[in-house]
């Protein structure tokens, strides 16, 4: 079962495995055929449930030769249920399933997810490593066969660079993606996030009680003016004059669920396991594609192209949400923290990466002033330290100063002192 934000393409991504992997794929839509729930109503048995499915298919439903996509599984919740019976009384037929905002879903009907029975996999919008495979490939594998942390030749840096830029500008939303690396120009990129922002909000109807569809939109058009400031600590009062925690706590859990926002707690000091430390009320809150959160903010795409922009402090925002896109996936699904004890320092990530904690520092472009790293490094001593920016690669006494662009790429360039 795939979980994921809308429109990253879960659908899309099912319907091209059933096509490569078998000989035939059969979709039902709970969304699009609402009568399909009538088949669940009163049957368990997987048997007698596909030859009732069976008379909605154009194609043959053979078990080991069909791949059965459940699409839109939250609208029935009996059909959600009935992937235990295929588990248990039918492991020859292949299934999969989809749904969006099947976190709000499940949670607002009291839905049950047959623990155990099911694998769940959590599904994120492209990543840049994923787009500049498609839009520079030549780069792409040059950054692949890089074994050691040496410095990049300018050529290669400077085409990472621009491609960070343009993934900057369309995020990770795949029909987004396609425009632009179609050429399609930036009018219809921005429609196109455009779509998928008002999509959202529509959902706020659809899932969202209703007094928290009023919070859950203020939280979310609050997210520019969050990532604005200095210190991205998430201020209630930003939202509102006013605003208490409990009054918002639901609605951000909402947008969690619903993969729209990532929540980076506080940590009090750097101990393993991290989450041991984590701070419940002190976090910052990012956005889950950084092509809807330009779009959000209405930044133009000429802004992020020109290096001489005056953005400065929406640049840092942008900076540490895209490479935060780059990290939970590589992090495999583990969301990373962050360590600020007072104003004058902050450690914009603090990731568990086996035995080791590690601090990782995020810089716009070239702008890498501050001693919060060299804070960190003098009290904890840490065995490997991050540098994100758009400086050169490379290694150096335990420090990786790597260009954001490559952060998906970290791991392999940890050097075991």
């Amino acid at each position: 079962m795939l979980k994921g934000a809308r429109q990253i393409g879960k659908t899309w991504a099912m319907e091209q495995f059933g096509k490569n992997n078998f000989e035939y794929y059969a979709k039902f839509d709970f969304d699009k055929q609402p009568e399909l729930a009538s088949v669940f109503q009163n049957l368990k048995s997987p048997e007698r449930i596909l030859k009732e499915l069976a008379l909605y298919a154009d194609i043959p439903i053979i078990a080991g030769k069909t791949l059965i996509i459940f699409d839109e599984i939250q609208e029935c919740e009996k059909a959600l249920n009935s992937l235990k019976y295929f588990y248990e009384d039918a492991p020859e037929f292949h299934v999969m399933a989809a749904g969006s905002l099947l976190g709000v879903a499940v949670k607002k009907r009291k839905m049950t997810v047959p623990v155990g029975k099911v694998e769940i996999m959590r599904m994120y919008p492209i990543t840049f490593k994923e787009f500049l495979r498609v839009s520079d490939n030549k780069t792409y594998s040059y950054i692949e066969e890089l074994e050691t942390p040496t410095h990049l030749p300018e050529i290669i840096l400077n085409k990472l660079k621009l491609e960070y830029r343009r993934y900057m500008i369309c995020g990770g939303m795949p029909e987004a993606t396609v425009a632009l690396l179609e050429n399609q120009g930036m009018e219809e990129v921005d429609k196109i996030l455009q779509n998928i922002l008002e999509m959202y909000e529509l959902d706020f109807a659809k899932y969202a009680e209703p007094r928290e569809i009023p919070r859950n939109h203020a939280i979310w058009h609050s997210l520019p003016s969050q990532l604005a400031k200095e210190n991205r600590k998430f201020i209630y009062k930003i939202i509102k004059s006013g605003a208490r925690s409990k009054d918002y706590e639901d609605a951000l859990m909402w947008l969690e669920d619903a993969g729209m926002i990532y929540r980076i707690y506080n940590i009090s000091k750097p101990g393993m396991p991290l989450s041991a430390y984590a701070e419940t009320d002190a976090f910052k809150v990012y956005a889950c594609d950084c092509g809807l959160l330009r779009q959000l903010a209405k930044l133009p795409a000429s802004i992020i192209l020109d290096q001489t922009a005056n953005y400065t402090e929406f640049k840092g925002g942008m900076a540490e949400n895209t490479v935060l896109q780059s990290l939970i996936p590589t992090l495999k699904d583990t969301l990373p923290y962050y360590w600020s004890p007072d104003s004058r320092a902050e450690i914009e990530f603090v990731i568990q990466w086996g035995e080791d904690i590690i601090p990782i520092e995020v810089k716009a472009e070239n702008c890498v002033s501050g001693r919060s790293i060299v804070v960190y490094h003098e009290k904890y001593h840490p065995k490997h330290r991050i540098r994100f920016s758009f400086f050169n690669l490379q290694y150096n006494c335990g420090m990786l100063s790597c260009p954001s662009p490559i952060a998906g790429w970290f791991p392999k360039w940890l050097i075991d002192n």
